[in-house]
């Protein structure tokens, strides 16, 4: 089990970044799928929704994973405990993604709501595999490749 430490927040940015990247992907591809299964295909829209996600989203996700470093701080992180922030992180994010959709979208219809919910369960696996990686990733490591390297 990975023992949770004091992250850095370089450690955070770099984590939102990685995972925004991750986020945005599917979420373009999922706008995009959906779209065009109900018969109004829009990669515009799909971009558009990827853009304005990525933005609004990173911010929360720094201030999210702020508030769990706090929370987990020098114990043992257990598959449950990643879980846990698992699922509060797709609370926010989904109801973000159904706000975001239906605005772009100029309504909040089913279409928003079937892109919340396929991205639930996209997102839900991808953002779990995302923290189990990140904690075995060793801290100071990634600051020390980027900017403490001796020439």
């Amino acid at each position: 089990m990975a023992t949770y430490k004091q992250e850095s927040h370089i450690r955070s940015l770099l984590k939102g970044i990685s995972w925004r990247a991750i986020a945005t992907t599917d979420t373009i591809l999922v706008v995009l799928l959906i779209t065009c299964v109900t018969g109004n295909c829009s990669l515009e829209s799909a971009i558009k929704i990827g853009t304005i996600e990525f933005l609004i989203k990173f911010i929360a996700y720094y201030l999210h994973e702020r508030i769990w470093q706090r929370r987990l701080i020098n114990k043992a992180v257990t598959q449950k405990q990643t879980l846990q922030k698992t699922i509060s992180w797709r609370v926010i994010a989904t109801t973000m993604t159904f706000l975001i959709s239906g605005s772009v979208l100029e309504s909040f219809d089913e279409i928003a709501l079937y892109i919340a919910l396929t991205e639930l369960f996209t997102k839900f696996v991808l953002y779990y595999l995302h923290e189990r990686l990140w904690l075995i990733l060793p801290l100071g490591k990634i600051r020390q490749f980027f900017f403490d390297k001796k020439r």
